[in-house]
């Protein structure tokens, strides 16, 4: 008897997933709950169990596919299937919208419109639909059963340009056309490599594209003394030996971050744009980006203010590790107030760093040089570390980033301070 799985529920408002990979081949034997497919969301990837046990008869989605939840992903033989297999083209996809003539109308005095409930979109894109004041009820989607993607929306706003005679359903021109193969060979005859735009390289992608579409950025750069911070450093990174905790610049950075943002509150907020609200926050919850095997992934560490420097250090080493592993879970990477990049741990002297959206700032962090410095009529050694404070203009100020950029190094040049501040 055929039995369906599907791709289910996962929750915290996930509606769709993509296929990163199949665990299983036609004619596998599963157990129940034995896992059958990689499935990515929000850059996180998860593994999908078959609730029942059988033989693999047939795959539903290649990889790359967004595939909505509850949606077959596979087919299966097996013993006490509850209902008859589906129609092979009812498997594939989801149930598409009813027509237009049905829909429920939006309500005419919000602008652009809301979205009608048969109207098949992530709530990402119904945002950057809002956001670019484009009617998504009057797109026909181009994704999965008829689903409105982030491209159909971008695709309105660059017709919006041109006249009214331009047919919108045109499909836009080929930007890209094969490249003469004279004078661009290589040794082997090569002359470029393609690959499919997947899994976490496609969801930076989309994150990066609606955050410069939807944030106007802008950024101060400055440089602190750290000598007193390095020093600090060297007996904590001592004492952590001692308990078996790798002690880093970065928990100092996040306490010292926390003083500020106590300091200056919009820091820790966010615009909520369906509502026309700031949203200030009363948590912290520091992203701190992390390079890994499978691209940029953003660990959270919750209730930062409530940790020590031990605590933070061992919770930072344990996220990173996960992350380098591609074992973070949803949760993990979930719920920041504000994010910290440190590029210094790899090289560079200042950089633009891009908001990680919702949020509303990202602090920069870049490598530390030894240079003289002019003190007293005399010129001495010091520990000198570049800083950037990336900041959407919609929220804050240049004043108020320069003010909380000084308070921050208030705290990193002087880091017994932060003994008093109680963070």
């Amino acid at each position: 008897m055929a039995i369906e799985v599907k791709l289910p529920d996962i929750g915290e408002g996930v509606t769709e997933g993509e296929m990163v990979q199949w665990l299983v081949n036609v004619g596998d034997t599963v157990e129940a709950d034995q896992p059958v497919a990689e499935v990515m969301t929000d850059k996180a990837t998860v593994e999908v169990p078959s609730p029942y046990a059988g033989v693999v008869k047939e795959l539903k989605a290649s990889e790359g596919d967004i595939i909505p939840i509850e949606t077959t992903l596979l087919i299966l033989d097996g013993e006490g299937a509850a209902a008859p297999a589906p129609k092979k083209e009812e498997a594939k996809v989801a149930p598409a919208p009813k027509a237009a003539a049905t829909a429920v109308p939006a309500n005419t005095n919000i602008t652009p419109p809301v979205a009608a409930s048969n109207v098949l979109a992530t709530p990402s894109t119904r945002r950057l639909a809002r956001e670019m004041n484009v009617d998504i009820n009057t797109i026909k989607g181009s994704g999965l059963a008829g689903r409105v993607t982030r491209e159909d929306i971008s695709g309105q706003t660059a017709q919006s340009g041109k006249a009214a005679s331009a047919p919108r359903s045109a499909a836009p021109a080929k930007s890209f056309k094969a490249i003469p193969t004279s004078g661009y060979q290589n040794t082997t005859g090569q002359t470029e490599e393609r690959v499919p735009l997947r899994g976490i390289r496609r969801k930076i992608a989309e994150q990066m594209q609606i955050t410069k579409q939807v944030v106007p950025h802008f950024t101060l750069m400055d440089e602190a003394n750290v000598s007193e911070l390095y020093k600090l450093r060297g007996k904590a990174k001592a004492t952590g030996a001692e308990y078996g905790v790798k002690v880093t610049y970065l928990p100092f950075i996040i306490k010292a971050m926390i003083a500020a943002m106590k300091e200056y509150p919009m820091f820790n907020a966010s615009i909520d744009d369906d509502a026309q609200e700031i949203v200030y926050k009363k948590y912290y919850n520091i992203g701190f980006a992390a390079d890994t095997p499978q691209g940029l992934l953003v660990p959270v560490i919750k209730n930062a203010d409530q940790k020590n420097i031990l605590e933070l250090s061992q919770e930072i080493t344990e996220l990173s590790n996960k992350a380098r592993a591609g074992k973070l879970s949803l949760d993990e990477m979930r719920g920041a107030c504000i994010t910290i990049t440190n590029i210094g741990s790899v090289g560079g002297t200042y950089a633009t760093p891009i908001i990680n959206h919702p949020e509303v700032a990202i602090l920069g962090v870049y490598k530390m040089t030894d240079r003289p410095i002019f003190v007293d009529g005399k010129f001495r050694p010091a520990k000198i570390m570049n800083y950037t404070v990336t900041c959407d203009h919609r929220l804050i100020d240049g004043a108020v980033a320069a003010n909380f950029l000084k308070a921050f190094f208030a705290r990193i040049e002087n880091p017994s301070r932060l003994m008093m501040d109680m963070v």
